[in-house]
């Protein structure tokens, strides 16, 4: 152990020279308090209203003041602002709100729920706050961060969904009943995104529990989409999961796409998964050549690579935070400044913009306080500090504030070419649009930690280093420590081999296998039964993780911090 934690520290110091964290000389740490403290303002005020008038609803309905269930009867707001109660500070508030949701909190309702988004928001969100409860003052139970009351309400609620998965090709369903599966009559087509964003959470739950099924399952679905691209490299935008067969054929990287090219990039680094890296490499590819125009993304026919629609979604500004993980800050920054464009013509982003025509699509014209191109801005100030960044949140700030805030919280925008309102905040305005508003004004939050500070976890055999940085925010914004996952996976293998070893000496010597002549033992045998590589050239296998601060092929900027916790040596 001590010599793991060693490997570790030197590791740190060792890649912090090639990370520019640069600040900017923009942004006087005044002014940066200031926002600071007015993002808390902004953050209370939604926060209490939801309280007061909306709780145990999942979302506040700000003009009318009250509350409704949306996404399954979660309290869902809560469960999505628990990470961020800690980002800002308070940790009374979330030791409070934790115990609540234990108390009160049921997933045995007869409830039809997204899994997509019960995923992204309940699963993502409880195993946030497990992780983060330590930091937050709870007490943890011996085993931490590999067991705890918020970990198994979040693989409760995992287990839920896992009736979706059980289709021909492994890809889910998009809607489960918590309480009785899947229903006969539920229709066999969902988004990609739908099918494709699981990795994170599923497989963050496997590493800490030592069950396998989430990652299996997760897994599986990503080599079923894979198999269903185009002759030219693309996936469209809706899929039967019975039958592979594509329904919607525009393929972007926007709405119903955009977090399964998020995931196989985060996934790479959190996992450390040369495999899920190559697989966005070969898309990014496919993308540049068929929908990429003057630093917009287009919509093109999957098949054929013809511009379906000339249009800007919304979704889509997440891209440039997502180039930033990989290092592509030049193609980056200008993409980030054509949607900024978009944002100072309307103070906001509406969810879809007509390119050609430099103006909103008709129906499409709301901003309902989407987090997507405040996300990108705040990758981007951490790998350039670049004094455009903040003034996209200067402006977040001004806008979100003058044009949607109402006596009860913050108001979904219905119009942005006339500022109408609609009755609804939905909780990734807590748990994403304002989480990242902050950490843009707060370069020394924790989030942020550049391997100086760490601490401990006692897992199973105790000395795990948690919390040194490397953090990755799944698609809602939660936070996730790949060194958690280190800690309780590393120690599922030792005691694995030490059951093998047990079996082998428990076992006749006339009947252990014996290697032939010339045949190399797998060390991969028995550990990962199928080590094929669905994008490796036929015959090749994946290599094993072997060194503990890899350079390639994560020549990311932020990414790089998460690789120091993959030593299985």
């Amino acid at each position: 152990m001590l010599k793991y934690q060693y490997t570790t520290i030197i590791c740190v110091i060792y890649v912090l020279p090639v990370i520019n964290y640069a600040k900017g000389k923009e942004g006087t740490d005044q002014e940066m308090a200031h926002y600071r403290e007015r993002i808390k303002s902004m953050f209370y005020h939604a926060y209490n209203s939801y309280l007061e008038n909306a709780f145990p609803y999942d979302e506040l309905r700000p003009l009318t003041c009250d509350g409704q269930d949306t996404w399954g009867s979660f309290s869902l707001t809560l469960i999505d602002a628990l990470d961020t109660l800690l980002i800002l500070g308070n940790h009374t508030e979330f030791q409070r709100v934790a115990s609540l949701l234990q108390d009160t909190v049921d997933f045995d309702s007869d409830v039809n729920a997204s899994v997509f988004e019960t995923n992204i928001r309940v699963v993502g969100g409880l195993l946030s706050a497990h992780l983060l409860s330590k930091r937050a003052g709870m007490e943890v139970e011996t085993g931490w961060p590999c067991s705890g009351s918020l970990l198994r309400m979040a693989e409760e609620a995992a287990r839920k969904l896992l009736p979706a998965f059980q289709t021909p090709t492994g890809m889910p369903y998009g809607t489960v009943n918590l309480l009785m599966g899947v229903n006969p009559a539920e229709t066999p087509v969902t988004c990609t995104a739908g099918v494709g964003t699981f990795i994170l959470e599923f497989a963050t739950l496997s590493r800490l529990t030592g069950d396998p099924v989430f990652e299996d399952v997760a897994r599986k679905a990503l080599v079923s989409l894979w198999k269903t691209r185009s002759d030219i490299g693309l996936v469209g935008n809706h899929i039967d999961v019975i039958t592979s067969k594509w329904i919607a054929q525009d393929a972007g990287i926007g709405a119903g796409v955009d977090s399964y090219f998020e995931y196989l990039v985060k996934g790479a680094i959190m996992l450390q998964d040369e495999e899920l890296l190559s697989m966005f490499l070969e898309y990014d590819k496919s993308i540049k050549n068929y929908t990429k125009f003057d630093d917009w993304y287009l919509w093109v026919q999957m098949h054929k690579g013809t511009v379906s629609m000339p249009v800007f979604q919304s979704l889509e500004a997440f891209w440039p935070g997502l180039q930033s993980l990989l290092g592509d800050l030049e193609n980056a920054m200008r993409t980030f400044h054509n949607y900024y464009t978009v944002w100072r013509q309307f103070g906001g982003l509406p969810e879809f913009y007509s390119i050609p025509q430099g103006y909103t699509v008709d129906k499409r014209e709301g901003y309902p306080l989407r987090p997507e191109l405040i996300e990108s801005a705040m990758y981007l100030y951490r790998a350039t500090g670049d004094p455009t960044l903040l003034q996209l949140g200067r402006d977040a700030v001004e806008s979100i504030e003058k044009i949607t805030r109402v006596p009860c919280g913050f108001a979904s925008v219905k119009d942005l070419r006339d500022h109408k309102l609609d009755n609804r905040m939905e909780s990734f305005f807590l748990a994403e649009t304002v989480k990242y508003l902050y950490l843009l004004f707060d370069p020394d939050n924790f989030l942020h930690n550049s391997g100086s500070e760490f601490e401990t976890g006692s897992g199973p055999q105790g000395g795990c280093i948690l919390g040194a940085g490397g953090y990755i925010f799944n698609t809602e914004a939660h936070p996730l420590d790949p060194a958690a996952l280190h800690c309780c996976s590393q120690a599922q293998e030792e005691r694995r081999e030490l059951q093998d070893i047990l079996l082998s000496l428990s076992e006749p010597f006339n009947n252990r296998p014996v290697a032939q002549p010339g045949q190399e033992e797998d060390p991969a045998d028995g550990m990962h039964p199928s080590s094929e590589s669905i994008v490796l050239k036929p015959g090749a296998r994946r290599k094993a993780p072997v060194l503990s601060c890899p350079m390639q092929p994560f020549s990311a900027r932020l990414a790089v911090l998460g690789q120091v916790f993959t030593d299985s040596t």
